[in-house]
């Protein structure tokens, strides 16, 4: 098996993984939420501040000012 077609099925695998992910965080009730830090986006090294369930690891939003300012704290 040639190079391009491997790298085609680890796509091909990603795409289904990512699908499944997708398919297990919309089903998800998000009961407890935690602040933490995450990728701006997936091919950024830049960390953001957002709220993020702590079962499914979800984005779900911003904290306030509160949540943040207790985040640097600990």
């Amino acid at each position: 098996m040639g190079i391009f077609q491997e790298i085609n099925n680890l796509f091909a695998k990603k795409q289904k993984i990512e699908k499944e992910i997708a398919i297990l965080q919309k089903s998800c009730n998000h009961r407890k939420k935690s602040v933490k830090l995450v990728r701006k986006h997936l091919d950024s090294a830049s960390p953001i501040i957002r709220y993020v369930c702590d079962e499914c690891l979800s984005v779900l939003g911003y904290p306030n000012q509160k949540d943040t300012d207790n985040f640097f704290k600990e």
